[in-house]
């Protein structure tokens, strides 16, 4: 499936602002302790020719200007990976989802 309401909110988003040539929207929220259905914590992989030129800050920045509005609400917690389709082309790997650190899980 496509994920629950916010997974494809961020889809959709990710999608109009970057023109992505690839994305991958993983729900992570489950390995954070939060209830069933949470939508809290959330890994995206974005490869997007608009990032040709800009410093990794840069392209998270776009990122984060898409997803304005789930980052002041229901949205906790946002890994990034943001490559070129050249980068993405010479490695196309996504890594893993960091370890949870705190949370509700302490």
């Amino acid at each position: 499936g496509s994920g629950g309401p916010l997974a494809r909110t961020i889809r959709a988003k990710l999608t109009a602002a970057l023109q992505p040539t690839h994305l991958e929207v993983r729900d992570d929220s489950p390995l954070h302790g939060g209830p069933p259905g949470a939508e809290t914590h959330f890994g995206v992989l974005v490869v997007s020719g608009r990032f040709s030129g800009l410093s990794l800050l840069q392209r998270h920045r776009l990122v984060h200007e898409a997803l304005q509005a789930e980052l002041a609400g229901p949205l906790h917690a946002l890994q990034v990976i943001a490559r070129t389709p050249q980068q993405w082309q010479s490695d196309p790997q996504n890594p893993p989802a960091p370890p949870c650190l705190g949370g509700s899980k302490r």
